[in-house]
């Protein structure tokens, strides 16, 4: 300030160079003029003539309106891990004639601190596979247990492979095979069966390196369902759901203290509801899982329906230890298929068996060296 206030007292000296003061004190001949403008029209103002003005214009015809800005920022606080894009969508959706870019909205959302820095880290983009219609595959998963003020919570997802369509986030006391049955007939009965089920190698679905099939795995391929599991060590191939778990996480679960399993699912239940229908999903164009899923017209049987198999196929029936018995040989099985039939039949190589459980494959033997592939 000493230094413009010097300028101004030289520049208003009889005969003085401006252009030649300007260059002197390191400043555009443009800059020198506009202060000194200023304090000729003002001579009061001195020292508040030279102070920096706001660059900040006048108008601002472009400026979201102030309703909309209220709703932009009511929406991140409903939703806190809704970004630019999903808020933009959800703004078109409710038909609101005037919506910002999803670029504004974040700059609106980071204006009134709303915004964590760290969401403006760009991801590098990955490809992603999903299969052509609903119910061709669901995947399902435990989240991880969390502590309530009674016991703990375990949260049970299952996922529409096509859709994202999340058919169930049920709070579980335990995760064992009855709980999940229970559950997943309830889901079942409403949304009908799907095609294929994936799921990792824990439990209650995954059992041991010999055997992979356990006895709620044998109940679904009962069903006409087919069963996979995941890479060990490698949960990239339950990606979505994995995705999922953490969306449900940072929505609902975090910075919350429920009391007991009862509690959690009255805030599953709402939202469930609007991660089906009213959040747009990026991996899906922005539109809602519930825009692209349908319940599948495969009912769910109160009773189970019998095994049958084809007449050329070898039927042996599995031991409580989980053997069979074939050319006076054991072979194990899985303790999953006791009492149950199963059915051996030839393949392309030469005294090679494979071992079916109803429609799905379980296994293969070597009849030369009489043990199980």
């Amino acid at each position: 300030m000493c230094r413009r206030q010097e300028f101004i007292s030289l520049a208003q000296q009889p005969d003085s160079n401006v252009a030649l003061l300007c260059r002197r004190f390191g400043i555009s001949r443009k800059t020198g003029y506009k202060w000194l403008g200023r304090c000729t029209s003002d001579p009061a103002a001195d020292r508040t003539g030279l102070v920096d003005r706001s660059r900040r214009p006048l108008t601002s015809p472009g400026r979201t309106e102030q309703n909309i800005e209220q709703m932009v920022c009511d929406l991140r606080r409903k939703h806190p891990a809704w970004g630019g894009r999903k808020i933009h969508t959800r703004l078109k959706n409710l038909e609101h004639q005037t919506v910002p870019a999803p670029s504004t909205i974040t700059d609106i959302l980071r204006r009134h601190q709303l915004l964590d820095p760290n969401e403006s880290v760009k991801h590098k983009p990955f490809v992603r596979f999903e299969h052509p219609h609903p119910n061709d595959l669901w995947q399902m998963d435990f989240v991880g247990h969390f502590p309530l003020d009674e016991g703990r919570c375990h949260t049970l997802t299952v996922l529409d492979d096509h859709s994202r369509y999340c058919l169930g986030a049920r709070a579980c006391s335990d995760e064992t095979g009855k709980t999940v049955q229970k559950h997943l007939t309830d889901i079942f009965r409403r949304y009908g069966l799907p095609r294929r089920m994936l799921c990792d190698n824990g439990s209650p679905w995954g059992c041991d390196s010999e055997s992979r099939f356990t006895w709620l795995g044998a109940w679904m391929i009962r069903l006409g369902i087919s069963t996979s599991h995941g890479r060990p060590y490698h949960p990239q191939t339950q990606g979505k759901d994995e995705r999922f778990n953490r969306t449900i996480k940072t929505e609902v679960i975090a910075n919350r203290q429920f009391r007991d399993n009862d509690h959690v699912q009255t805030h599953f239940d709402p939202w469930r509801d609007v991660y089906n229908r009213e959040r747009p999903h990026e991996s899906l164009s922005m539109a809602t899982p519930a825009s692209r899923y349908q319940p599948s017209p495969r009912a769910f049987p109160e009773t189970l329906p019998s095994i049958e198999y084809a007449p050329g196929d070898i039927v042996r029936k599995v031991g409580p230890d989980g053997y069979f018995n074939f050319r006076t040989v054991k072979y194990k099985i899985s303790q999953a298929f006791t009492g149950q039939p199963i059915a051996l039949r030839a393949t392309s190589k030469d005294e090679v068996l494979d071992v079916f459980y109803c429609h799905q494959k379980v296994a293969s033997i070597d009849l030369k060296s009489q043990t199980r592939i």
